[in-house]
């Protein structure tokens, strides 16, 4: 939702402005493997609701990572009682074994912990950040109605470049959090078309991710299997873009568009295995299966 700031002299703003810029607070040497950290490739279009969303099912998915992890943890617990109460029927290896996969799951999970923690610590500056782009921007409207004076004009200036400020913030934020989405693993489960797959038929899909790209080819069999030269290919996740899909027939030297769809990967941040099924053409004939997990 976009907050309204609230209105308040222009000095004080100005302040607590300077005060809140996130680039004087934080360092970020981007790794080269995020496209949108890297040098000249920042998409200076913040989008709110859209980081929203994003930041609900990474958290949604962390939780539920740790609630997983968790569970272990208390399970490998309640053996290590029952060990105790039994140790002369319980060999000491088994002992040193579950005292090593008790410590392995409490490091994941302070892991866990820390993680779900900067992702919140991140999504709250980038909040703030919001607020006070729209508080300038609020303000510069008003400043433009009223009769233009030198010291409007400065203060329009000002507020423009506080607004840029935000931004620029905003974006950052963006690319920091990025790096905290994880990787999506696709894996290639072969199309779905009944009576339109025929053996023999040849078949090239291509999926792209923001400059992610995956271009793999297959063929229907004798016996209706399905070989594709590819079978996974890991994504990193991307706060703006969403998975474009196409799929073309071969037919020798000549292609066939046979659709392109779009895909969404906001329900991809959950623990267990998601079981893609896309309407390749409008009327569900062909479709493609994928499973991802991330």
């Amino acid at each position: 939702a976009v907050c309204i700031f609230p209105v308040f002299p222009f000095s004080s703003y100005s302040k607590s402005l300077s005060r809140s810029s996130v680039r004087s607070r934080m360092s970020l040497k981007p790794p080269k493997a995020y496209n949108s950290l890297q040098k000249g490739a920042l998409i200076w279009d913040p989008k709110p609701l859209q980081v929203k969303k994003i930041f609900e099912a990474l958290k949604k998915g962390l939780n539920e990572y740790l609630e997983a992890h968790q569970a272990e943890l208390d399970y490998l617990s309640g053996r290590h009682k029952d060990t105790k109460r039994n140790s002369r029927l319980v060999s000491c290896f088994y002992v040193k074994y579950l005292n090593t996969q008790i410590r392995s799951v409490e490091r994941y999970i302070r892991k866990l912990e820390f993680h779900i923690s900067k992702v919140e610590e991140l999504y709250e500056a980038y909040c703030i950040q919001c607020r006070l782009r729209d508080g300038a921007t609020n303000m510069k409207q008003a400043f433009s109605l009223s009769p233009a004076t030198k010291a409007s004009r400065e203060s329009l200036l000002e507020l423009y470049k506080n607004v840029q400020e935000c931004t620029e913030d905003m974006c950052f934020i963006e690319g920091a959090l990025e790096v905290h989405l994880g990787e999506f693993h696709v894996k290639m489960k072969g199309l779905v078309g009944f009576a339109r797959l025929c053996p023999g038929d040849q078949y090239e899909v291509f999926m792209r991710l923001g400059r992610q790209k995956w271009r793999l080819k297959g063929k229907i069999e004798t016996d209706d299997s399905q070989t594709w030269d590819e079978e996974e290919k890991i994504f990193i996740p991307n706060l703006h873009e969403k998975f474009e899909i196409k799929v073309t027939e071969l037919r020798g030297l000549a292609t066939i568009l046979v659709g392109v769809v779009t895909c969404d990967s906001i329900n991809f941040f959950t623990t267990k295995p998601q079981a893609i099924i896309v309407d390749i053409t409008e009327l569900g004939t062909i479709k493609l299966q994928l499973e991802v997990l991330w």
